[in-house]
């Protein structure tokens, strides 16, 4: 739990690095925030039927990125439909917690680590 929360600290520090951009200009990175934007939102809805009790854990850090990338216009309306697009999916497929539920949890914090940590190491000063 400390390194998923380290790994996604260290993704918002490697976007508040990156240099200012022109306001809809895309980011080399924008598809890796897209992903990781849809992954926060199928972990939103998938950790909250599995009793996770989180509550809005996973919408706050996607908020927290949001922030701190501070997209504009279509970046970020990009990155909060990758979200919507996360959270309706497994919305639309999941209604309780199942074992297939659990390894789409386990596989999304483990690809969602993986982004961070690769976005932190490209990217970061």
């Amino acid at each position: 739990m400390l390194m998923r929360s380290l790994a996604i600290f260290a993704l918002i520090l490697a976007c508040t690095a990156v240099p200012a951009r022109a306001q809809d200009a895309a980011a080399p990175f924008d598809g890796d925030l897209q992903r990781l934007a849809e992954i926060l939102g199928g972990l939103h809805y998938l950790r909250g039927i599995c009793g996770a009790n989180e509550g809005n854990k996973w919408r706050n850090e996607m908020q927290a990125l949001i922030d701190a990338e501070t997209p504009s216009g279509e970046r970020r309306t990009r990155m909060i439909a990758g979200f919507n697009r996360g959270y309706n999916g497994f919305q639309q497929t999941y209604r309780s917690c199942t074992p297939a539920a659990s390894v789409a949890i386990r596989r999304y914090i483990e690809e969602g680590s993986k982004i961070s940590r690769d976005l932190t190491a490209r990217y970061a000063n």
